[in-house]
């Protein structure tokens, strides 16, 4: 999905579990409006890895 139809889809909230946790996370981190500006290409490898890492651990919790 490119980025101006995955932002209106968060918009609409018409995204899969997954890519909601991913917006979560980026929201919780301060990182949404960079992301919905700029695309996930904008950050940095250390904020992709922590939305990663994060997400990853919530979904071993909900297990």
């Amino acid at each position: 999905m490119n980025k101006d139809k995955e932002v209106e889809a968060f918009r609409k909230g018409e995204l899969s579990h997954e890519e909601e946790m991913k917006y979560e996370i980026a929201r919780e981190l301060g990182l949404l409006d960079k992301v919905l500006e700029s695309g996930w290409k904008s950050l940095s490898a250390k904020e992709t890895g922590r939305i990663g890492g994060l997400m990853t651990r919530k979904r071993k919790s909900e297990n």
